[in-house]
């Protein structure tokens, strides 16, 4: 049993202390994912990966109803943590209220650089939506993958399947999500 899972049972028994042994060992590791997802980001971006790791951390810890059963299933957890914040983000950019769209700043607002522009990830957001419904084990690897940034060989690892099934997996998804974005609302299925 790897440290991690040691102490998420630890969590998940009601161990106070665990959470406190538990960031120290993967911080290291979001971070490293968050700041390889913000590598690609356009130039004057005035957040740094700490934020959304930080801003991840927090929704994970804060959950009245964490538990995790293992590794896989806290890293899981992280990118849904991750897609989840990115997703609210762009949402309150594309609303446009408060003065029809002129600048607004809200200095209690923390600003998390989306990894792709905020229509693009709404896009991306609502193809994963009908996606899961078809094949939710995929959609697993594409947030382990986009969200979270782990390398194929890292997310057949956290999710438990051969590195050939998640190549397979990720040029499935890849191709449903090119095509259900190229056709909007469109419905597809294969």
């Amino acid at each position: 049993m790897s440290d991690v899972t040691r102490i998420l049972t630890a969590i998940e028994q009601g161990d106070a202390k665990a959470t406190d042994e538990l960031l120290p060992l993967v911080y290291k590791e979001l971070r490293r994912l968050a700041a390889h997802k913000m590598a690609g980001e356009r130039e004057g971006h005035t957040l740094q990966p700490t934020a959304l790791v930080h801003e991840a951390w927090l929704k994970l810890v804060d959950s009245p109803s964490q538990s995790w059963q293992n590794r896989a299933h806290f890293f899981g957890a992280a990118a849904e943590a991750m897609r989840r914040i990115l997703i609210a983000r762009a949402r309150r950019k594309n609303a446009q209220r408060r003065g029809a769209g002129a600048a607004h700043l809200d200095v209690d607002e923390i600003e998390i650089a989306s990894p792709a522009p905020d229509d693009q990830l709404l896009a991306l957001n609502d193809a994963l939506d009908r996606f899961a419904m078809l094949e939710p084990q995929q959609v697993e690897l594409v947030k382990l993958r986009y969200f979270v940034g782990l390398k194929i060989e890292e997310a057949a690892e956290v999710l438990g399947i051969s590195e050939a099934t998640a190549k397979r997996w990720w040029a499935y998804a890849r191709a449903w999500l090119f095509e259900a974005i190229q056709m909007g609302d469109a419905d597809i299925r294969r």
